[in-house]
């Protein structure tokens, strides 16, 4: 019989304000050492936990409550259903973000999890710290508005065309990399809004790629001076300090 545990979180979320309000967590972990310890991590970054410790149990829960799981932590190495048979069962049901925890740190490994469609993939032993910023990093990607965008942007005289990845500002190419083409796109998709930029890493650079959140800083002055170049005011995109960037022209 599997072990299942539901477990919520107090109005107290001192120990892990940038968790999102409400967030449901399902847990799939075997070792009940491993699953009490996270679970109560989890619940202290501010997180509702569901925990179960198989496969079956987990998709027990997925028929039942898949409307209210914000994300699946899954464990690979699982009795009776293995990790990789529930993630295939839940994304013919659902796209809800998937990060796999597992002591099999091969590289193929990694490419099985993130082909068959889990967000992310952290290895056995891990330091808290990180996995807590890896949960709230996929929680941070199911915030950021993901209805389909349009074709072309129009934001004052900039012009954007998502599908060839071109810009024009006044009828001016911009010569954009396709990392600076990937912030203007991510801060000019929402207009007024303030990207932090682990959010901007986690957008344009991916999850599975550990970046100094400092290059943001770099690529946006490179992508700042060709605006210039093309004749923008320096207020297009807006340093908020302490936050991150914000897109402010007219649109």
């Amino acid at each position: 019989m599997s072990d299942r545990t539901i477990l919520r979180s107090t109005n107290d979320h001192s120990a892990g304000s940038l968790a999102p309000e409400e967030a449901t967590v399902l847990l799939v972990e075997d070792d009940p050492t491993l699953r009490s310890t996270t679970t109560y991590n989890l619940i202290r970054a501010g997180f509702h936990v569901n925990s179960v410790a198989d496969g079956e149990a987990a998709m027990a829960v997925v028929r039942e409550q898949l409307d209210v799981i914000d994300l699946v932590i899954l464990d690979i190495m699982l009795p009776g259903m293995n990790g990789l048979a529930v993630l295939r069962q839940i994304r013919t049901r659902s796209d809800v973000p998937v990060l796999i925890v597992s002591a099999r740190g091969e590289e193929q490994d990694k490419i099985d999890g993130l082909e068959l469609g889990a967000d992310d993939y952290i290895v056995k032993p891990f330091a808290l710290r990180e996995f807590v910023a890896r949960v709230r990093a996929t929680m941070r990607r199911r915030s950021i508005p993901t209805a389909r965008p349009p074709a072309v942007l129009y934001r004052g005289a900039l012009t954007i065309e998502l599908g060839s990845q071109r810009a024009q500002l006044g009828g001016v190419e911009l010569s954009l990399s396709r990392k600076e083409f990937g912030l203007l796109r991510e801060l000019a998709l929402a207009p007024g809004h303030v990207f932090t930029r682990q959010q901007l890493l986690d957008t344009v650079w991916g999850t599975d790629v550990f970046v100094d959140e400092r290059t943001i800083d770099v690529h946006m002055s490179w992508l700042r001076s060709k605006l210039r170049e093309a004749g923008s005011a320096d207020g297009m995109i807006r340093t908020v300090y302490g936050s991150g960037y914000i897109f402010e022209a007219a649109s």
